[in-house]
This record gives structure tokens, sequence and C-alpha cells, in this order.
């Protein structure tokens, strides 16, 4: 028998993890919708809780959590895909994607909504 996991407020890492690994599992399923809203409060609710981050642009965010990291713009492509399209993200000539923000969110260790905060792009 296929038994859903309870979900209770997250206080480890560990239970983090399994959150947001069990998220990846169900966010394209149409019959775990409510178990889909519930993770994403609970990570969210973490996040917030264990993550004291800058009051910066999600562009200088990705730069911080590069350098944190030791990680180069080709890293970045290499999840994303388009080292092109990196590049002008991170110089402000384009903005970031859904999908960006979804890949850069795992592979930096950000909460997707420090991601979301509107910037401005160079003109």
């Amino acid at each position: 028998m296929n038994e859903k996991p309870q979900w209770f407020l997250i206080e480890t890492e560990q239970e983090y993890e399994n959150a947001v690994a069990r998220y990846e599992t169900v966010k394209d399923a149409t019959a775990d919708h409510k178990e889909k809203l519930l993770l994403l409060h609970l990570i969210a609710d973490y996040e917030n809780r264990s993550w004291d981050l800058p009051d910066v642009d999600p562009v200088e965010m990705i730069k911080i959590r590069m350098d944190d990291f030791g990680y180069k713009a080709a890293d970045l492509a290499q999840v994303y895909g388009d080292k092109g399209t990196v590049s002008k993200v991170l110089n402000y000539k384009q903005p970031l994607s859904l999908a960006m923000i979804r890949k850069f969110s795992a592979l930096l260790h950000l909460p997707a909504g420090e991601l979301l905060k509107e910037y401005q792009l160079a003109e």
C-alpha cells in the first residue's frame, strides 16, 4: 500500500531535505495538490526561520552564494543549460526565469522567494 507521509513543522536540516525531496517528487502530480501546498508552506517557514539572508537583489544573492560555494558562471550554466542566458542574468541584462529560479534555488540552497523579488535591469 502506498501510504503518504505525514508532515509536521520542519525543525531539522534532515527534515527540510526530506520535505524538499518529497516536493520534487510530487510537484507535477495533480492528485497531491494539498500535500504540495502544505510542503511549500512548511519549507518556506523553515527557510524563513533558519536562514539569515542579506537584503540584496536576487542577482546579488546568487553572486554571494556562488562565492560561498566557489561556483563560477559556468557551473550555473551547467545546471541551467545555457551559458549565454546565465551571463545575461548575472550582468542584469535579462531577468531570471522561473526555471532558473527553481534550479538556482536548489543548487545554491536559497529560498525561491528570495529570487522572486523585483530588481532593476541594466539599461
